[in-house]
Formats: C-alpha cells, structure tokens, sequence
C-alpha cells in the first residue's frame, strides 16, 4: 500500500478518522471505531503544523507505536502509570513543573530525571518514609538531582523494592525498562498496603465456612483480592474467576462487581458482542465510582494481569463494600499487624529480590526457601539439591518444609556459625516468633557488617569497632556527641547521627531543621526523620525507621552506624 492511497477516499495524501479505521484494518491492525477515536486524540496532541489532518508519516508512527505495545506491554503500563502519577500528585506543588504529563509521550521519562516525583510517589505508598524537607527542590543542578534520586532508591528499598541493576544515572537518562520496573513496585505497595486483616478487619466477612482466620491472614494481597471479587460475584449468583486475565477479558465478571458494590450503574448489554466496546461501557460504570484507573479497555480484552490487578486494588481501597464483621466468634487476638522490628526485616528481604515475595513473615519462611537464599546473600554456600522446592505435593508436604527448616538451621549453626542454642527446624516450620526472628536478625546483620568487613579487607567487624569509628569521627570533626554504646539514650535524640552526618558529608546537614538542647518527643521524631532521610540521601542503605532511633533500638540503631561506616570508608577510599 503507498501512501495510504487505498483508503484515502478523497485522495487528498491525508486521512481523516472515519477513513483511519479501514486503513488500520489493511495494515492487519484492526480494532473498533471508539479505538480509532482515542488515537485520533493522540494524533491531535502531537499534530505539529495543527491542521487536523493525519499525514502518512503520522500514521506510520503512530501505528509502529501501537504495534510497539502488542508485543510488549510497556506502553500500555506508561500510559497507566502516567494517568494515576498525574492524578494522585496534581495539587502537589513541588510537582508542578512535571505534571500533568502526556500519557503518550516520554514524558514520565524525562519526569524522574530530577528524583522529586519519585520521592513522592514513595510517600504515596508509605506515608513519611522521606522526610520531604530533604528533597532538592529548587535550582536543580546534576548533583543535586543525583542527591534526590539516590534518595529515591534507597527509600525504595526501605519499603521493600528491588532496585538491582538501577542507579541514579539510569534513571535520570530515563530508561523506560528500569523507570517503568522500579514505577510499578513502588505503586503495587502503596495499592497493597491495606489489603491485609490487621488494617481492615472487614476481609473477615471472606472467610469460608470452617476456614480458620489464620489460613485467611495467611493469604497474599493477590489472592485476597480474588477472594473479594469472588464473594460479590457469589452474591449476584454470578460465576466465580481464577484469575485477573483471562476470566476477567469479556468484562462480565466486572461489570457485577461494579453492580454489587454500587448499584443502580448502567446494564450490561447482553447483546453487545465485542468484548472492546463491552469493556468501554464498563470503564464507565466504573468513573462513576472516580475508579476509570489503570486499565483502557484493551488491556481488559487483552487480559492484562498486571493492570487489571491494579484496576481492582484501586477498587477494593475505594469501594469495598464489605460489612462491619461480627467477631464474636472470632479470636481477635491474631489480628495484630506486623511490629516494626518485623516489618523491617520483610522488607528488607523483599528489597533483595527473594522469591517467592513475602507477604507475611512467619508463614512465608516455614519452608525455610526464602531463608536459604538470605544465606546465599551473606556468601553462605547453599546445596540446592537437599532443599524441597514448591509447589509440594498435599500429601507428605509439610515434611517437605520440615525438612528445609531442619538444613536451614544446621546452616546457620555450622556454616554461618549463628547462636541458634534451642532453635530447631520445627520453630521455624510452625512460625514461632522468637525463633524465627532470631535467626532472621543474624542474617540481617551479617548482610550489613559484610559490606564493612568488605571494605576492610576481611577484618571481622564488630560492635565495638563501630562504636570507635563513631566516636572518632565525631571528635576528628569537632563534634560534642559520643555514644558508649547502641542503647546510649543519646541517640534517642538523633543527635549523634545527625553530627556523624555532616562530619562524613559536609553540607549534608542544614542545622535550621535540627533541633537542639531540651526536646520534646515531638522534636525526637523529627529529629530521626531527618536523620533517617539525610542517611540515605548521602547514599546510605538504612533500613530502620525513625522511631527506632528514638526509642533506642539497639539492633536497629546498629544497622544505622555500620551503614553510615560503611559510606564514610568508601568515601575515604575514594
């Protein structure tokens, strides 16, 4: 076909919409008229000379765009990312000079090279993890940019992401991979957050007839959600769904979700016979609820399991339509959330890209797999072919784990040489707490003294040698504060991070935002967000919260200074 000639009816060299749709299905590209309206739109934002006419060189743009996007599906993630950044962040105003961005363009792309709307958009998803007084926020040079996205990645990894292989240089040349990759980890944990029983005890009404509360905390965010669709699906009489691909591509299933969680909406019409233009009346069903988010209706044709999963945890936070439950007959003491110390710990094994992701700490390590590749991280040999790996058969399954638990802890008392006195296979298999955590704690800090022990050339490291290099920082740089050691109440003031701070990075430290002299507990916790924020702006991995420093959590307070040593010897290397 030259030039469009085909289907260009007037034979004016351009073409207009009503004629696009035939030219579209010529190129072996065929798609419904409402489509082909949606792309004339883009076509409108990108018409240079604005004459509103499609030349052939737009079209074959725009259809090597489209194509583009069939075969992968970052396009269509773009686009939804981009619709739901400008959304959640549009009265932001350290945002303002980014948004709103053009969900066609490169815009998001070029939009992360200065790290603010990532800052933000972790804050979204886990309120205060940075303390925004330490964003760069006005005359951005390279350095100043770096500072926020380095930042950004290790807040990041705070909350649980895995960032391997992405660097502040990446992402401020924008590779769309690496951006659209760190993107989708950062919103799936804000869209999660509260899809667990301790922060919405509501999901009790999911429970099965006979089913024990502990196998339905037990279940993943994911599988939570099947199970919500499902209840109000059961409710309408309506089939049931396996998946958020392919059961969901036809939109029946969504349109009675919508129908049960607000209903009066409109029908669904029964006649329609394209399952596109069926998705398209359901996406408005689902603006009336201000939920038209993540999926176009492509993605629901295309049974995009990713997208569609996001559509319905935007859903569920909004609207879900469950009944206050009555617990009566419910032991409400399991509902606890997860203590900080726990919370700390899953994230900072998620952050290392372990597989399966852990949800919950205690039933997802009683088949020890998550523990043996932690061991793995600390350069402790693991022989994979002693370890049952999942899925495990129902019969004979839990010996399996039994047995993984069992080498785990042989592991960690003859190879790692742990103190695992009392501790047998068992304790973790039955998620015992303490047990677990005992041994999850020797991980973590073998993982963090590593990176110094690394730098020293292989000179074992221990808490006093942290403790030397603190107090000798702090007096070489002409500093008032010691610690005697990781429980000194000192430190529940932050001041002593704070000072290290600015003596290993100069100018890291604007000392208007710190408080000093008779604090409050108010000005404590300020005091450890900024110091906490400072920490891995400088480049620092902290994985601690600020409420550790402030109520002097000696292994929390640990991770910090061997974390800061750590930076200020790679920075004395050069």
């Amino acid at each position: 076909m030259t030039r469009g000639e085909g289907t260009n009816t007037d034979n004016s060299g351009f073409v207009s919409d009503f004629e696009l749709q035939e030219l579209f299905r010529e190129a072996s590209f065929s798609m419904p008229g409402y489509r082909v309206r949606d792309i004339v739109e883009i076509f409108v934002a990108g018409d240079t000379n604005k004459d509103g006419k499609i030349s052939f060189e737009e079209f074959v743009s725009v259809r090597f765009k489209i194509h583009r996007s069939k075969d992968g599906d970052t396009y269509e993630e773009k686009v939804a990312f981009v619709n739901w950044i400008n959304k959640s962040l549009a009265k932001d105003e350290d945002c303002k000079h980014l948004l709103p961005m053009n969900p066609d363009g490169d815009s998001l792309f070029k939009s992360v090279k200065d790290g603010i709307l990532l800052c933000k958009m972790i804050n979204l998803s886990q309120s205060d993890t940075i303390d925004e007084r330490v964003i760069n926020t006005k005359k951005q040079t390279t350095f100043t940019m770096t500072e926020n996205l380095m930042l950004a990645i290790n807040s990041a990894l705070s909350i649980g992401c895995t960032v391997v292989n992405i660097d502040a240089p990446d992402l401020m040349a924008g590779k769309p991979h690496l951006v659209l990759g760190l993107l989708w980890q950062i919103i799936k944990i804000g869209l999660f957050a509260d899809i667990e029983i301790s922060s919405n005890e509501a999901l009790i009404n999911l429970l099965f007839e006979g089913e024990e509360l502990e196998h339905l905390m037990s279940l993943s965010p994911e599988e939570l959600l099947l199970r919500w669709v499902n209840h109000h699906l059961g409710n309408a009489g309506a089939q049931p769904i396996s998946n958020f691909s392919q059961d969901i591509k036809d939109s029946r299933a969504y349109f009675t979700l919508l129908d049960q969680i607000s209903p009066n909406g409109e029908d669904i019409d029964e006649m329609e016979r394209d399952d596109e233009r069926r998705a398209e009346m359901m996406l408005r069903q689902a603006a009336r609820l201000d939920c038209r988010q993540f999926v176009s209706p492509m993605d629901v044709v295309s049974g995009n399991s990713k997208l569609n999963l996001a559509f319905v945890a935007n859903l569920f936070n909004t609207h879900p339509a469950l009944k206050r439950t009555n617990s009566n007959n419910i032991d409400t003491a399991l509902i606890e959330g997860e203590s900080r110390e726990e919370k700390t710990f899953r994230n900072w094994m998620n952050s290392l890209g372990v597989a399966p992701y852990v949800n919950h700490l205690y039933c997802d390590l009683c088949d020890a797999v998550v523990i043996l590749q932690l061991y793995e991280k600390v350069n402790v040999p693991v022989e994979w072919k002693k370890v049952n790996r999942p899925p495990y058969s129902a019969l004979g399954s839990n010996m399996k784990k039994l047995e993984n638990c069992t080498y785990a802890v042989e592991l960690g008392q003859n190879k790692a040489r742990f103190s695992l006195v009392g501790i047998g296979g068992v304790n973790l298999n039955e998620g015992s707490p303490m047990h677990t955590l005992a041994l999850v704690w020797q991980l973590m800090r073998r993982y963090t003294l590593q990176v110094l022990s690394d730098l020293g050339d292989g000179e074992k490291i221990g808490d006093q040698i942290i403790i030397n290099w603190v107090n000798t920082q702090l007096k070489e740089g002409g500093k008032d504060s010691q610690i005697s050691s990781f429980k000194d109440k000192l430190i529940s003031t932050s001041l002593p991070v704070i000072d290290l701070l600015d003596t290993i990075a100069p100018k890291s430290i604007k000392e208007e935002l710190v408080k000093r002299g008779e604090l409050s507990d108010a000005d404590k916790l300020n005091n450890a967000k900024y110091a906490i924020t400072v920490s891995r702006k400088i480049g620092a991995r902290v994985y601690a919260l600020p409420d550790d420093l402030v109520e002097v959590k000696p292994k929390m307070v640990l991770t910090v200074f061997a974390c800061l040593m750590g930076r200020g010897m790679k920075k004395a290397d050069g």
